[in-house]
């Protein structure tokens, strides 16, 4: 079983939410799902948040004790698999998903012994199909372009680049229709971007390659490469990302 997780920020009913969770494990849902049929949840309500009911520094180190007391005693009780966290409107959400419930109130007992000076709401019910996850944690396709965006950014950071500057940035666009490129590259063309050439991909799929000269900077890029996506999707296309040259300071 593949793990490996993935953090990025959206919106729930009209406050800011972090959301991390288990990537990995979406590619075995199929295969486990029958094991797992139950969502287990955990909610701790922060004492101290930040204005945006976000995790603040003060809490940050005990949030991230009990994430690791609650993983810890999942496998001592051998009823889990730890799949995600949400933050937000001043709580801590850790979710799970259950192969038994018998002995939850006392995984719950044991692990929450020190924690007895938080507030503690837990619980658990059947979601043979794993709704939980693919609702409230796996993004959704722009928000799975917002993850890869920050990335390349952070690599990119790493790399001494100051994000700021123009340069050049290609972009990808594949038509499994077989239909729409044209219209698609005359669009773009009348937002200022340069097409560079037809492409396929790896199955066979006509697509375009341009650019345009842009900052890649974080939020900059995202709102990019949003609006590429909506423009993509109307002419029947799908994004397929971006790639720049770095420069350094």
């Amino acid at each position: 079983m593949q793990e490996y997780w993935e953090i990025y920020m959206k919106n729930m009913e009209g406050y800011p939410a972090s959301i991390q969770f288990n990537a990995g494990i979406s590619m075995d849902i199929e295969e486990i799902k029958y094991t797992y049929p139950t969502v287990g949840f955990v909610k701790i309500v922060l004492k101290e948040p930040t204005e945006n009911g976000l995790l603040a520094d003060a809490e940050l180190d005990e949030m991230l004790h009990l994430e690791d007391t609650l993983e810890a005693s999942l496998i001592k009780f051998r009823i889990g698999k730890y799949v995600g966290k949400v933050v937000t409107n001043g709580t801590v959400t850790f979710l799970y998903y259950l192969q038994f419930t018998y002995n939850w109130q006392d995984f719950l007992d044991f692990t929450l012994e020190e924690f007895k000076h938080y507030s503690v709401i837990s619980g658990h019910q059947n979601d043979g199909e794993w709704k939980y996850y693919y609702n409230l944690l796996y993004p959704n396709a722009i928000e799975w372009q917002i993850i890869q965006n920050h990335k390349v950014c952070d690599v990119l950071k790493a790399q001494g680049d100051a994000l700021h500057q123009k340069r050049a940035i290609e972009h990808k666009v594949f038509f499994p229709q077989g239909e729409g490129k044209e219209a698609f590259i005359q669009a773009i063309e009348a937002d200022a971007f340069i097409y560079q050439e037809d492409i396929k991909n790896d199955e066979g799929i006509l697509g375009v390659k341009f650019y345009r000269i842009d900052k890649p900077f974080y939020y900059e890029i995202d709102s990019l490469t949003l609006s590429l996506i909506e423009k993509a999707a109307l002419f029947g296309g799908v994004y397929d990302g971006w790639e720049t040259s770095l420069v350094k300071l």
